[in-house]
């Protein structure tokens, strides 16, 4: 595999370094990825993080161009960490690398402002790509995964809802965007789990969707959250 992510240029034309902060809490896993991102020539590992909270800080402190995040780090997942990123730094990019394919994590980790998503154990071609394609401003979905959102896409009505979401509505959804499970929701918004069911139920039935996947996208296309 080629050592450079781009394409040769004059020595007068070079691009700078883009500088990556790996964010990963397996050792085995962060030592392969600093490797093979510092064997890229037109890359540079500046910092690694284990947990969420590391992450922001060392974003903030050393200002990487790229951040190459985990989704299931302890103390404060990828998911939310991206979220504090981005909204500190919107031009800061964001490549996903995890295992975690479940939908709504996958709906999630994108509204949270992530340029790519890609899955471990993808070959190291796909994650250049995903690198590649986050640099250059563009978005990259794994292709195990591209099907599925495209599809939910598909199944989503793209026009607001006839009858509004109520406030408290309004608040189950936004972190049903950000991928929190309904214990969770109770937990942060100090209700029931059979109040957030119920409130789930009024949100998919004014959304004309089937489920909360469909919810997220919808609430994203409609600038609901």
């Amino acid at each position: 595999m080629p050592n450079d992510l781009a394409p040769a240029e004059s020595a007068s034309h070079v691009h700078p370094l883009l500088r990556v902060l790996i964010v990963e809490d397996d050792p085995v896993m962060q030592l392969g990825l600093e490797q093979f991102l510092d064997d890229c020539d037109s890359l540079e590992v500046i910092g690694r993080a284990e947990d969420g909270y590391a992450a922001i800080t060392l974003a903030l402190e050393l200002e990487p161009d790229l951040v190459v995040m985990d989704i299931g780090l302890p103390q404060l997942d990828g998911i939310a960490a991206t979220q504090q990123i981005k909204q500190k730094s919107p031009d800061m990019r964001v490549v996903v690398l995890t295992s975690h394919m479940d939908d709504v994590e996958i709906v999630a980790a994108l509204a949270s402002g992530a340029d790519a998503y890609c899955i471990k154990g993808a070959s190291l071609e796909q994650l250049a790509v995903a690198v590649s394609c986050a640099r250059t401003g563009a978005a990259y979905l794994d292709p195990q995964i591209a099907r599925r959102v495209f599809n939910h896409l598909q199944c989503t009505h793209s026009s607001a809802p006839v009858v509004p979401l109520s406030p408290r509505e309004l608040d189950v959804l936004k972190l049903i965007v950000e991928g929190k499970s309904n214990p969770e929701i109770a937990s942060e918004l100090f209700l029931s789990i059979s109040t957030v069911k119920t409130h789930l139920r009024g949100i998919m039935n004014k959304l004309s969707v089937d489920d909360r996947v469909q919810a997220a996208v919808a609430a994203l296309r409609n600038g609901l959250v």
